[in-house]
């Protein structure tokens, strides 16, 4: 019956939205001219400029106009006008604007297809920032029509940017809406609205400490860059930057600071990928900005490291259920990176909603406990996303950390309601012996029956294995690096897996195991990494 009603009124929403009613509606403009005009290569960290620019021809603006003929994908990135960016500013600024000119004409109402909220936030924002093209030396009538057409997509996303479900988008959406207030004026007090809801969007999504909710590390850079982006936009256009935008980016640098720049390398928690981001660190480098973190537990993440090995676990709870959309339940998983190449590492992420999708999620993609192949937490379908139907607590955590011996301890409650069991993890490393030793306890809380479990060491698909004929240890070999993994009272061998690392990419990977069953009260499991 929900479902019904649900659809009678998207349904009747849409019926709204293609309406002349709506589009008078949004078609109330004022009169101000184009007044600030922003640099395009603000957008250097958002965008991948090609190296090779395309010096735009008749041939190719006439095949662009047919985008009757394109597919799903190409037509929103053909409606998104991002490819603007990678023009050459030496192409036709008639053929430009013309392409332009016919775009307006061909979707001078709604529709669904090409005024989506995200791609009408991102046209927005391109077709201003590349003005030199899409502006400059045109004659009047299109300066006209081109002010009226920004104003009116605007006003369908402020009339939308509440219905919109992804925060991300919301997030794209508030930043234009911001770029239309600075360069006409704040007309319609458009950077009024999206202050005010940039404010939203901040309380919503960042904790006290300016990490996302969700604990997701690709999200908390997304934000870092679009906040700069804003700030440098307000600053440009000689308007005062709001404190709020200010005190974010502090906090946020941070996170960013103790997740990326303390290690330089990419760490494979919670919906993140291979990222790089060198080029991200050149962009805050040109604009000037420097961002510090000295702590050793921040946003649910543990991070040691000298300057030849770095520790990292994922120390932290569940977020709350609305926040889970590309969490992984990874609790107490870890990762090591010897010299910058990565020893230990989670399987990656794979955002594309597959059977890939729900395989990355689950606790045997990490480097952690399995108990009887169930993950650490349930998960339920939800509009094609997996979101966490029953998460876990952190029920103690600390670590120390000296120069000649490190250690990491944390537990959690995933298995409890299932298994009547807690799991603890201690991690402990000598730096003169280059030695890790672990030990992973099953604490049952009741005796119940007999369970088998594993624990999943993963490793990057360029890492060899090879296990000595005595099964009591497997050799890595890390590049120019040898380690030894041994345990001494269980099973140890060696499996093939699924690597994610790259994003919306897969490729096969091997991972060491432990298995056994546990049928004591507490179950202390053993092992030992050793460089040779």
């Amino acid at each position: 019956m929900n479902q019904f009603f649900l659809g009678i009124l998207t349904h009747l929403r849409r019926f709204y939205l293609n309406s002349n009613f709506y589009d008078k509606k949004i078609s109330r403009i004022g009169t101000k001219d184009l007044i600030y005009k922003p640099s395009p290569h603000l957008l250097s960290s958002l965008i991948k400029y090609k190296n090779r620019r395309i010096k735009i021809k008749r041939k190719y603006d006439e095949e662009v106009l047919n985008y009757q003929n394109l597919n799903e994908k190409e037509l929103k990135n053909y409606n998104n006008f991002y490819w603007f960016f990678s023009l050459d500013l030496k192409s036709s600024k008639n053929s430009i604007q013309s392409i332009i000119a016919n775009w307006i004409s061909n979707n001078e109402k709604y529709n669904k297809k090409s005024w989506d909220f995200n791609l009408t936030a991102k046209r927005i924002i391109a077709w201003l920032s590349c003005h030199p093209l899409t502006y400059e030396q045109s004659d009047q009538s299109f300066k006209n029509n081109f002010n009226k057409n920004i104003k009116k997509q605007t006003n369908h996303l402020i009339n939308e940017i509440n219905k919109s479900k992804i925060i991300d988008d919301k997030l794209i959406g508030c930043a234009s809406i911001i770029l239309v207030g600075l360069c006409y004026q704040n007309e319609k007090n458009y950077l009024t609205f999206g202050v005010n809801l940039l404010k939203q969007i901040t309380k919503l999504t960042l904790n006290n400490n300016g990490f996302p909710k969700s604990r997701n590390i690709k999200q908390l850079i997304f934000y870092l860059k679009y906040f700069i982006l804003i700030r440098e936009w307000f600053k440009e256009s000689q308007n005062d930057v709001p404190d709020h935008i200010e005190e974010t980016i502090f906090l946020m640098g941070q996170g960013y600071a103790f997740i990326w720049q303390n290690a330089e390398s990419d760490f494979l928690f919670n919906g993140n990928n291979i990222s790089r981001n060198y080029d991200f660190d050149n962009y805050l480098k040109r604009l000037g900005y420097k961002f510090k973190n000295e702590n050793k537990d921040f946003g649910g993440y543990i991070i040691l490291k000298n300057k030849k090995i770095c520790l990292i676990m994922d120390a932290g709870s569940t977020p709350d259920t609305k926040y889970t959309k590309d969490y992984q339940s990874g609790a107490l998983s870890f990762e090591i990176i010897s010299n910058g190449k990565k020893l230990i590492s989670n399987c990656g992420y794979h955002k594309n909603h597959n059977k890939l999708n729900q395989l990355s999620k689950s606790t045997a993609a990490q480097s952690t406990l399995i108990i009887d192949d169930s993950s650490s937490c349930t998960f339920s379908k939800i509009n094609k996303s997996w979101i966490i139907k029953k998460g876990l607590k952190i029920i103690k955590r600390n670590f120390i950390l000296e120069k000649n011996y490190w250690k990491i301890n944390a537990s959690h409650d995933g298995y409890l309601k299932k298994y009547n069991s807690i799991h603890e993890r201690e991690i402990e490393f000598y730096p003169e012996q280059m030695t890790f030793i672990g030990m992973d306890k099953i604490i049952k809380k009741k005796m119940n029956h007999n369970y088998k479990f594993e624990i999943r060491f993963h490793l990057e698909p360029s890492v060899k294995l090879m296990k000595t004929q005595d099964n009591k240890t497997i050799l890595i070999e890390l590049n120019d690096e040898g380690w030894k993994f041994t345990c001494e009272y269980y099973d140890i061998n060696i499996d093939n897996g699924l690597y994610f690392g790259n994003k919306n990419l897969y490729s096969e990977n091997q991972n060491i195991f432990i298995s056994g069953v546990s049928n004591n009260q507490v179950e202390n499991i053993k092992w030992e990494i050793k460089k040779i």
